[in-house]
C-alpha cells in the first residue's frame, strides 16, 4: 500500500527534532509516529565498462555530485543485493542511493537476483533508474525499432514533455555530431511507445522511411519504477550527450543533489595598449620574437585604434558580453614617447572603460622566467658561470606588476590589483627550456597581494598554488597573436599544420594526437571555412562541459580584419540557439573563476575521500563536510537553507532549479536546506517494514552497438589538438 504522498515528504516528530537540534536549527511539530525513509545523496553507477555509464560517470564528477561505480567486469565487485541498497540508520530506514544508473535496463544474466534487488529497491524507496543505453523493446516501453541503425548528423528535437519537463533549459534542437564522413559517430534505436505502456518521450527523432518520430530519451513508469530510456551510443565528448547530460542527472536525481552545473564564457584580450609582433608570410616566422632568427625580416607591429575599440564596446552591447582586457600601460607610455605625446587608443579606452573589465598583464609585458638567451632558435635560459639557470630577479618581476597597477590608476581604469597574467605566462615553468617556476615569481606575488595568476591550459592546467596566489588556467584559442590578417592567420596555419611534404613546417609531424592537414588550407577560404568552424566547435565544448575556465585572445584579432569575432559570434551563436533563457551563459571575471575552481577543487577531494554525508528526509536535506569546505548543491526552486534563527533563500536561479555554494551558520554541525514541494510525477515510496529482494527481473537486455565514432571520439576536423 502507498504511503500517504503528503506525509511522505515530511520529517517525522521525534526523529525530525532530534535531527535539526543536531543542526543547530528550530525544531518542528510531530506529524506521525512512523518515520519517513531517510535518502543518502549519492547515485550507484552500474557499469559494463562501456562509453555510456562512462559518460555520466563523467557528469557527476563534473558537477561535484558523489556516486558509487560497480564495474560488472571487475573481479571481487560488491554484490548488488538488499544489504548493498538499503539499511537501517538510528531506527529510520536508509535507502543508500538516490537513484540507479544501469548500462542497460538490465546488464545481469537471465534470472538475476541482483536485477531482483534492483527493482524491489526502486520499487520501495521510489528509486529512479537510467537505462544509459539500451535497446528499444517492450520491457523499456517501446515498441520494437523502426529503425535501427547511424544517426550522424540527425537534428533531434526536444519534445513539449522534456521541455516542461528535465529537458526545460534547451530550445527544441538537439544536433548529433557529423565530424568524419567515414566514420560512424553515433548510433541509436529508433522507437515509438508500445501499446498500452506509460511511456513519455523527451527526446525524438525522425523515423527514416516512415512517419511519426521515434524516442531516443523517454520515462517509462511501471510496476511502480521509473525508468529513463536512452536509446542511441554517446561518449562523454560529444555534443549530444553535453546538451542532455544536465537533464540526465536533473531527472534521476529530481533537482535534488549536490553538485552544480552551469555554462561559462569568459574571453581575456591580452596585450591592450601593447603592439604585437606580425607574421611574415614569406620567412614563416614573426620578426621582432623569437621565432625569427636576429636580423630576418623587418619588424611590423598590429595595434588597435579607436575604431577598433568603438567596434568592441558595439559589439559586446549586441551581444550582451563583456571582454576582460588584460594591459600593459608601458606599451601607451612607449607610443607617446614615439608620437609627440598622442595616443588616440589610450584616449578611448579612457572613455569607454567602464564598458570592460580589466586585468594586469604587467607594464611591459616583459618575461619574467628565467633571462633568454634569444641568439638561438629555439631560444634557451641563460647560465650562470656555475652552469644554474639565471633568472629574471624578484624586483624586477614586482617592478612589472606593480607599475602596470599604478599607472592604471592614473589613467583611471577600475583597478583589481589581486589579478595578474604575466607576459606569456613566463615566471611559470615552461617545458622544454624551464622545468620550474621562477624561484623570485612566488615571494613577488606576495609583496603585490596577488591572489590569482593566469596560466596557460595547454601546458599548466591544474590550479595550483605559485606562493601565495592559485592559478587560473586560461583556454588558448588558435588565433595567433601575430596575425591581425586573415591571409596572415592562414599562412602561419598552414605553415604549423602541413607536412613538410606539402610545403609545411612538419611540425604537426612530431606533436602527439596531431594529424597534419591533407593539404594546406584555401587563402581565401580556409579561415570562414576550416578555422573559424574548428575553434568555434572546440570553445563550445568547453563551454557546455561546466568548464568556468576563461578563453584568451589578442588585441591584434579585434584590429585590421577583427579576426576574432567570427569565433567569439560563433560560440554565442550556437549557445543561443541550443538553449533557453533560463540556461543563459556566465560571464565570470577572472578572480570569481579561480574562486570557483578552488571551491570545487576542495569540495570534490572531500568528495572523493569520503567525507561528505548528505541524506534527504522528506522534505529536508542536511548536509556535512569538512570545516572549511563549502558545500555545493542543486535544489528545485523555492528552497531555504535553515538557520539558527530561521531561514534564508538558497542559490541562484539556472536551467529550472536554484543551485551554489553554501557553508552552514556559525554553531551548526551541517548546511540543512528546507525543500519545495517534490515534483508532481515523482513516485511516493512504498511501505519500508523489510527490505525484500523479492519482484520479477525483466529480461536481460540484448547487446547493443557501439560504433568506431563513440568508442574512440572522433575529432572536430583532421587536426586535433
Amino acid at each position: 500500500m502507498k504511503r500517504n504522498r503528503y506525509r511522505s515528504r515530511h520529517l517525522t516528530g521525534t526523529a525530525a527534532g532530534a535531527l535539526l537540534l543536531a543542526l543547530g536549527l528550530p525544531t518542528a511539530p510531530a506529524f506521525s509516529a512512523t518515520p519517513a525513509p531517510r535518502i543518502d545523496l549519492r547515485v550507484l553507477v552500474v557499469s559494463d565498462g562501456g562509453p555510456a555509464t562512462t559518460a555520466i560517470a563523467a557528469e557527476l564528477d563534473g558537477e561535484g555530485t558523489p556516486y558509487t561505480m560497480v564495474d560488472l567486469g571487475q573481479t571481487g565487485r560488491p554484490v548488488i543485493d538488499s544489504a548493498f541498497l538499503a539499511d537501517t540508520v538510528d531506527g529510520r530506514p536508509r535507502a543508500r542511493f538516490q537513484s540507479v544508473v544501469l548500462a542497460n535496463d538490465n546488464p545481469f544474466p537471465a534470472g538475476s537476483t541482483e536485477m531482483a534487488a534492483l527493482a524491489a529497491y526502486e520499487t520501495a524507496y521510489a528509486i529512479p533508474q537510467v537505462d544509459a543505453y539500451t535497446y528499444a523493446r517492450p520491457q523499456v516501453g517501446l515498441q520494437t525499432p523502426g529503425y535501427s541503425g547511424s544517426v550522424d548528423g540527425v537534428r533531434a528535437q526536444v519534445t513539449t514533455a522534456g521541455r516542461g519537463g528535465p529537458f526545460g533549459y534547451l530550445n527544441a534542437s538537439v544536433p548529433f555530431e557529423d565530424n568524419s564522413p567515414s566514420v560512424s559517430e553515433s548510433y541509436a534505436f529508433l522507437a515509438q511507445p508500445a501499446a498500452g505502456a506509460d511511456f513519455t518521450s523527451y527526446v525524438e527523432a525522425p523515423i527514416p522511411g516512415k512517419t511519426g518520430n521515434g524516442s531516443l530519451v523517454g520515462e517509462y513508469r511501471h510496476d511502480g519504477r521509473r525508468e529513463l530510456v536512452v536509446t542511441f551510443a554517446y561518449n562523454q565528448y560529444q555534443q549530444q550527450f553535453k546538451l542532455l547530460a544536465r537533464g540526465i542527472v536533473d531527472w534521476m536525481t529530481q533537482d535534488v543533489r549536490l553538485g552544480a552545473a552551469r555554462n561559462y564564457f569568459a574571453v581575456h584580450v591580452d596585450d591592450m595598449y601593447a603592439g604585437d609582433d606580425r607574421w611574415d608570410t614569406r620567412l614563416h616566422c614573426t620578426p621582432g620574437d623569437v621565432d625569427c632568427p636576429p636580423g630576418q625580416g623587418v619588424q611590423s607591429t598590429i595595434r588597435m585604434t579607436p575604431d577598433d575599440v568603438r567596434n568592441a564596446v558595439a559589439w559586446e552591447k549586441s551581444r550582451n558580453f563583456t571582454l576582460d582586457l588584460a594591459y600593459n600601460g608601458g606599451g601607451s607610455v612607449e607610443y607617446r614617447a614615439e608620437h609627440n605625446g598622442s595616443d588616440p587608443l589610450a584616449d578611448e579606452l579612457a572613455l569607454d572603460k567602464d564598458q570592460f573589465r580589466w586585468i594586469n598583464h604587467t607594464y611591459d609585458h616583459a618575461f619574467l622566467g628565467c633571462e633568454q638567451n634569444v641568439t638561438v632558435v629555439p631560444w634557451k635560459c641563460a647560465t650562470n658561470p656555475d652552469g644554474s639557470t639565471r633568472y629574471v630577479s624578484q624586483a624586477e618581476i614586482s617592478k612589472e606588476i606593480s607599475d602596470n597597477v599604478q599607472w592604471a590608476k592614473t589613467a583611471g581604469l577600475p583597478v583589481v590589483p589581486d589579478e595578474l597574467i604575466t607576459g606569456e605566462h613566463s615566471g611559470m615553468r615552461l617545458l622544454p627550456q624551464q622545468p620550474a617556476d621562477n624561484p623570485y615569481v612566488a615571494p613577488a606575488l606576495a609583496a603585490n597581494n596577488v591572489d590569482w595568476l593566469g596560466a596557460d591550459m595547454s601546458r599548466d592546467p591544474q590550479q595550483r598554488a605559485v606562493g601565495s596566489a592559485l592559478t587560473v588556467a586560461r583556454y588558448p584559442v588558435n588565433i595567433f597573436y601575430n596575425a591581425g590578417h586573415v591571409s596572415e592567420q592562414v599562412s602561419e596555419y598552414n605553415w604549423i599544420y602541413t607536412s613538410r611534404a606539402q610545403g609545411g613546417s612538419g611540425l604537426c609531424e612530431g606533436l602527439p594526437d596531431t594529424t597534419c592537414l591533407p593539404a594546406p588550407l584555401d587563402a581565401a577560404t580556409g579561415y570562414a571555412g576550416h578555422i573559424v568552424p574548428l575553434e568555434t566547435q572546440v570553445a563550445l565544448g568547453h563551454v557546455l562541459g561546466n568548464d568556468p575556465r576563461p578563453h584568451f585572445i589578442h588585441q591584434s584579432n579585434l584590429a585590421e580584419d577583427r579576426i576574432g569575432y567570427p569565433v567569439l559570434d560563433g560560440v554565442l551563436g550556437q549557445y543561443k540557439a541550443l538553449y533557453a533563457a533560463s540556461a543563459p551563459l556566465v560571464n565570470p571575471r577572472m578572480k570569481d573563476i579561480g574562486a570557483e575552481l578552488h571551491n570545487r577543487s576542495l569540495w570534490n577531494s572531500a568528495v572523493k575521500a569520503g567525507q561528505v554525508t548528505a541524506y534527504r528526509i522528506g522534505d529536508s536535506v542536511t548536509v556535512q563536510a569538512p570545516p572549511g569546505v563549502q558545500v555545493t548543491a542543486t535544489m528545485p526552486n523555492g528552497t531555504h537553507q535553515v538557520l539558527r534563527s530561521g531561514t534564508t533563500g538558497f542559490g541562484q536561479a539556472y536551467a529550472g532549479s536554484v543551485s551554489g555554494w553554501v557553508s552552514p551558520e556559525s554553531g551548526q554541525s551541517g548546511v540543512g536546506l528546507a525543500l519545495a514541494p517534490a515534483p508532481a510525477r515523482a513516485l511516493a515510496p512504498q511501505s519500508h517494514p523489510a527490505h525484500s529482494a523479492g519482484g520479477t527481473a525483466p529480461q536481460r537486455t540484448p547487446r547493443t552497438p557501439v560504433p568506431a565514432g563513440v568508442a574512440k571520439p572522433v575529432p572536430y576536423s583532421a587536426e586535433r589538438r
